[in-house]
């Protein structure tokens, strides 16, 4: 099996190296994709909670970053004070297909303030969607409230980007999401994060309000948008 052990094995294999250089590591400004991914949608003005179910898939940042599930809770108090920040914020989200690299990479050079797993449906769709042949293909923006997801907040080097949040989301199939960082570690734009095992899967990136200048062209989702490959400039901070 050329050296894989397992399918998932393969499914996670790395790049030779040098393959997905990143771009202008020295410059805290310039942003790169997490993954190796298609872009879904860029929303701002995003709000703390919202009734994403009902017309459209309004991204809702209580629900997306799991206060819903932990409210109350002993432990995550915190919650708030990671949630306020987004409020207002921009989303950047995008997919991959089953054939993508499925690592995580950091998008920002920073420290790793928190990173935990949240459970979450399988197969969920929108109704508002209608039926989908290809699962929740057509309702990336829901999932991100819904599905299993890791949640990774970076403190960037760059105080104008500041608090950001990694989200990778199980989508369809995916049994689950492999975060390799614990709180407190240091990491480099590039450097890996985690990992998804088996399947498609999709992913969000949560900027504060006012932080990014400009998208890249290539991350500017439309119809005909090509994978943005990993490592590569998605964005520019102010």
């Amino acid at each position: 099996f050329w050296g894989f052990n397992s399918w998932n094995s393969f499914f996670i294999r790395e790049f030779k190296e040098g393959e997905r250089p990143v771009a202008e590591p020295n410059n805290n400004k310039v942003i790169v994709s997490a993954c190796e991914s298609t872009p879904y949608s860029i929303k701002t003005n995003v709000k703390k909670h919202d009734k994403f179910w009902i017309k459209a898939q309004s991204y809702s940042l209580e629900f997306m970053l799991a206060r819903d599930k932990f409210k109350g809770e002993e432990g995550h108090e915190y919650q708030i004070e990671y949630i306020e920040p987004f409020i207002g914020g921009t989303v950047y989200q995008a997919f991959l297909s089953a054939t993508n690299y499925h690592r995580w990479r950091a998008p920002v050079s920073g420290t790793i303030k928190m990173a935990f797993n949240v459970d979450g449906t399988y197969y969920s769709e929108a109704r508002s969607e209608g039926f989908d042949p290809a699962g929740p293909n057509l309702s990336q923006g829901y999932i991100s409230q819904m599905a299993v997801r890791s949640i990774i907040y970076i403190d960037c080097d760059d105080d104008d980007i500041g608090l950001m949040c990694v989200i990778p989301i199980g989508m369809a199939e995916v049994s689950s999401c492999k975060i390799l960082v614990s709180e407190g570690d240091y990491v480099k734009k590039g450097d890996q994060l985690g990992y998804f095992q088996y399947g498609g899967s999709t992913h969000c990136l949560i900027f504060r309000p006012g932080v990014i200048s400009q998208f890249a062209i290539d991350a500017i989702p439309h119809p005909d948008a090509k994978v943005v490959k990993v490592n590569s400039m998605i964005a520019v901070a102010n």
